[in-house]
């Protein structure tokens, strides 16, 4: 199985160096818009051949670029260009079951290019040197410097692993060039062990529980606290509009989505730690706002606004995707199950009711049964229910799992899911 990850490697730059790097990340960047504009004109195109005709010696004479950059440039607006068409029909259709969602505008201008990244294609705009130095294209030829980063990437990139496409990036905070590296390592295939299903929400960030019975709660508050520190002191920014008001504004975006970005990598090591060697079911998040029902009308409380904002505080789709390339690299799967009322579903006696947890409450508790656990807990219990229907699902197709028969210690699991199982849950899982 191969795994692909970047790499982030740091270029230490002479002064001559430095103003070279900054003149071929300027005009690509320039390229970039003018390429965009080209594309809105005829007709917002995505078809890199026609833009290509169109613009391609404008590039390489009007701003200096190498062929090689000027075609990837050309590339990249294509690319752009794609992407917005697909968000346009999306969005379309999803208007049509949903009224409340407003037309996608991202095509009624040309898309705007600020960030100073310049695409490089492996063998062709730079490669790697004996040393741990690294030759990249400039304006006036390639240029060789050094680079220093991560060992173990740096290990893998002397180990010989595959090159992809890179990125140089700029870091303004620092005024340090980046070099992003795509790699792509073989990794052995998994065999999980055991499967967990993984529930993510507001007052547990996280919740996991596997088949041995083995349940670990990440709790939000403290992360909610942070993030409603945020929120108050970007509402008094916002207010201010003042011209250093901005500036600290961009800070703390900066600071918030790396202390996001921190917690969720923090969180998965503690997933993967607690389940090795494991079948990981995650929700499928896709347009989870379109089916959540909330209310934005001018005349909605304090409240009500709150949760709408601590409901979108948090990055749950970049948590499960910090998952699922550690649990490749750590010998696990991640697959995608559907979330639809797991925590309204008994996991004892499979009675699935709004009433088994009214108004969102903490506790669950089955009126069919009685059965009461905490609501997360449910949650997850019944996510890897499904994905260990999922696996024995896959099994019987021809693609067996480590475990065919199940473990000794799962439980069954068309009896958990249709309400013949007895099994109950942890101690420490009840009550809460």
């Amino acid at each position: 199985m191969n795994v692909t990850l970047t790499a982030k490697l740091k270029l230490s730059l002479t002064p001559d160096e430095h103003a070279a790097v900054r003149a071929v990340s300027l005009a690509y960047r320039d390229a970039l818009n003018h390429a965009a504009q080209v594309a809105f004109a005829l007709g917002k195109t995505s078809n890199a051949n026609t833009l290509h005709k169109a613009c391609y010696y404008d590039l390489r004479q009007q701003y200096g670029l190498p062929a090689q950059l000027a075609a990837s440039a050309i590339r990249s607006v294509g690319a752009t260009y794609k992407t917005l068409w697909t968000k346009v029909k999306d969005h379309a259709v999803r208007r049509k079951n949903n009224p409340r969602i407003k037309r996608y505008r991202g095509l009624d201008h040309p898309p705007h290019f600020v960030s100073r990244t310049v695409t490089y294609q492996e063998g062709k705009d730079y490669g790697f040197k004996p040393g741990q130095r690294v030759s990249i294209q400039t304006l006036n030829g390639r240029i060789v410097v050094p680079y220093e980063g991560y060992q173990k990437h740096l290990d893998m990139i002397a180990a010989g692993a595959e090159l992809g496409t890179a990125k140089l990036w700029y870091d303004p905070r620092h005024r340090t060039y980046y070099l992003l590296v795509s790699l792509t390592i073989a990794r052995p295939e998994p065999k999980p062990q055991r499967v967990v299903g993984l529930d993510v929400g507001m007052r547990q960030v996280a919740t996991t529980c596997d088949t041995a019975g083995q349940v670990v709660f990440v709790n939000g508050g403290a992360i909610q606290q942070r993030c409603d520190h945020y929120a108050r002191v970007r509402h008094g920014l916002q207010r201010k509009g003042t011209r250093s008001a901005t500036r600290r504004l961009r800070a703390l975006r900066r600071r918030e989505n790396s202390f996001k970005r921190t917690t969720n990598h923090q969180i998965a090591a503690r997933i993967l730690k607690h389940h090795p060697q494991s079948l990981i079911g995650i929700e499928d998040l896709t347009h989870i706002r379109d089916r959540r029902e909330q209310r934005h009308s001018p005349h909605s409380s304090a409240k009500q606004r709150r949760a709408n904002r601590r409901r979108s505080s948090w990055s749950f789709a970049e948590l499960q995707a910090i998952v699922t390339y550690k649990a490749h690299l750590e010998g696990s799967e991640v697959v995608t199950v559907d979330p639809s009322y797991t925590s309204q579903h008994c996991p004892r006696c499979g009675h699935t009711d709004n009433a088994n947890r009214p108004r969102g409450r903490v506790v669950f508790q089955c009126v069919n049964c009685g059965y009461c656990a905490h609501s997360d807990y449910v949650a997850a219990r019944n996510l890897m229910l499904r994905t260990l229907l999922f696996r024995q699902a896959r099994s019987g197709t021809g693609c067996l799992s480590a475990t065919p028969e199940g473990a000794p210690d799962e439980p069954k699991a068309r009896e958990g899911v249709a309400g013949e199982g007895s099994s109950k849950p942890p101690a420490s899982a009840g009550g809460r």
